[in-house]
């Protein structure tokens, strides 16, 4: 007698349905990581923003009295000016304060299409808990909004040397 090898329908459904449980859970894992993979780039792009600002600020000088290139320093106590310039013109570290949401394309139109949709916010406030200065430092406190809602918060200081 010549018998015919091949599956029965019992072990068809069986075998469809290992492969159909261990497709679901490799498309669940796989989704969780792609979903994941903007986070890193948001967060990137969010620290190289928050790094072109601060570089900015922090090459102006401390205060408004104080001399070019920092020479001669200013010798009053730490204090947060509002000279009314307008952001072309900012020559010292507290112009920066009270920047709320400006869009990081106002700095270089280069980067409009790099950071589309996040936002940046600045303080600046006097602070002298680090004891650098004996008049105290001036605190820049950044917050950088990414277009996920996420907000980013960096600090730097600024010493009157």
């Amino acid at each position: 007698m010549n018998r015919q090898q091949g599956l029965t329908l019992v072990e068809l459904v069986i075998m469809l349905i290992i492969i159909s449980v261990a497709l679901v859970g490799s498309l669940r894992v796989f989704s969780l990581l792609s979903g994941r993979s903007a986070d890193a780039l948001l967060q990137s792009r969010a620290t190289s923003l928050a790094q072109i600002y601060l570089d900015e600020i922090l090459a102006r000088q401390f205060d408004e009295a104080t001399g070019p290139a920092g020479v001669p320093p200013y010798n009053g106590v730490c204090r947060i000016t509002d000279d009314g310039e307008s952001r072309a013109q900012y020559d010292d570290v507290d112009d920066y304060n009270g920047i709320n949401a400006e869009d990081p394309a106002l700095i270089d139109q280069n980067l409009a299409g790099l950071y589309s949709g996040y936002s940046v916010s600045v303080d600046v406030n006097c602070d002298n808990s680090l004891g650098i200065n004996t008049g105290g430092a001036k605190r820049i406190d950044l917050a950088i909004t990414a277009p996920d809602g996420r907000i980013s918060r960096f600090t730097a200081y600024k010493g009157n040397f």
